[in-house]
């Protein structure tokens, strides 16, 4: 038993470097690879790559709202009353860092014995000439000799109509693209294997009922099944993950039934059968590990299509609720300005949405390419 299963190691190692070797020579699935890695990298460390680092990029400034991709404004630092401590590392990393300030739009400033003078920005071609106390002031020690701190900001991808960064909310908003896809895709393994492998295994009256289920889920369109789910669960983060994970098992249960079907009248079957393995094991074992190849390209695709759809419920406004960042959400909140002055503003998260869905696409494609699986 020992040699055997040595030289049954030694054989799907060969296999895992024969399937690596044929993904490597796929440069559409090496490029989506590097597109999902970065995206990754970027989801990990939304909140530190982000300008505006606060919980959900929410940091909003009406008086800058619409601007254009690349504007720059200067603005004055004031003391927020109550502020709370600065969050830990951590915390910083995962949720944000809620501001310790104000942040003035201004065009100038200057000081009038122990006040400050400054012209604000009330609306685009509006201006407010404002003096602040010293004691409103948000002081850095490198300021105290002028004894105001001034910072400037620029906008990568331009403000919505709320002042808000739209390339952090992008950043921010890509966690919950990832999110969706991870958890739908795990939802849908865990029943989909589950359920293809009983099926396909027992066969009979189990096989019935599991392909009666899925028919019934399968003649009902997938937008409004995870529509009714939605509504029924309630409107919130989590609520969409799992609406769209119990509407995506079908595809992968069908998948691993036929497999499983093919699978369990081989001869290693029947040995294992016949050393008096109990049913659980040869199927988790012996059958799985052999038939996962063609999962693992519909769970590409299926990370592809929850992304997606995450995206048009947000959009619909059952999905991610504000102020939580989402890319459909932004997309409902800014599609008016398409043909207006300002259409980056609905492009940038849709553009984004696409190459997301075209990386899972593609890598999709090269796993079945270099997987060697049928259609």
């Amino acid at each position: 038993m020992r040699i055997n299963s040595y030289f049954s190691s030694m054989g799907r190692s060969s296999e895992q470097r024969n399937i690596w070797r044929r993904l490597k020579k796929n440069r559409g699935a090496l490029g989506a690879m590097v597109v999902i890695a970065l995206a990754l990298l970027g989801a990990l460390f939304a909140y530190l790559l982000a300008p505006d680092g606060t919980p959900g990029a929410n940091r909003m400034i009406v008086e800058i709202g619409g601007r254009r991709p690349g504007s720059a404004q200067r603005f004055l630092l004031l003391k927020k009353p109550g502020s709370q401590g600065t969050p830990s590392f951590l915390s910083g990393l995962l949720f944000g860092r809620p501001d310790g300030v104000l942040y003035v739009p201004v065009d100038s400033v200057h000081l009038a014995g122990d006040s400050l003078v400054a012209t604000r920005r009330v609306e685009e071609d509006l201006l407010e000439t404002k003096a602040y106390p010293a004691a409103a002031l948000a002081i850095r020690e490198a300021d105290r000799p002028a004894g105001y701190t001034l910072v400037m900001r620029r906008f990568w991808l331009g403000t919505d109509k709320y002042g808000r960064d739209i390339l952090s909310r992008l950043l921010v908003g890509l966690r919950v693209s990832l999110a969706v896809g991870t958890v739908t895709v795990l939802i849908s393994l865990s029943i989909g294997v589950l359920l293809g492998a009983l099926a396909g295994y027992y066969r009979g009256r189990t096989d019935q009922v599991v392909m009666w289920l899925v028919n019934v889920l399968w003649s009902i369109p997938t937008l409004l099944l995870v529509f009714a789910i939605t509504l029924m669960l309630g409107k919130g983060f989590w609520q969409v993950f799992v609406a769209i994970g119990l509407t995506m098992w079908v595809s992968v249960a069908r998948i691993i039934r036929g497999q499983v079907l093919g699978v369990r009248e081989l001869e290693y079957v029947e040995a294992a059968r016949a050393l008096g393995f109990s049913n659980a094991r040869i199927i988790a074992r012996h059958i799985l590990p052999n038939v996962m190849g063609p999962v693992l390209v519909v769970s590409a695709s299926n990370f592809a299509s929850a992304i997606v759809m995450e995206a048009g419920l947000s959009f619909l406004g059952v999905g991610v609720q504000p102020p939580q960042p989402s890319w459909g959400l932004m997309i409902k909140e800014n599609y008016n300005f398409i043909i207006t002055h300002n259409p980056m503003l609905a492009l940038a998260p849709g553009l984004a949405i696409m190459v997301l869905v075209l990386a899972f696409n593609m890598l999709g494609n090269g796993l079945r390419d270099a997987l060697n699986v049928r259609d």
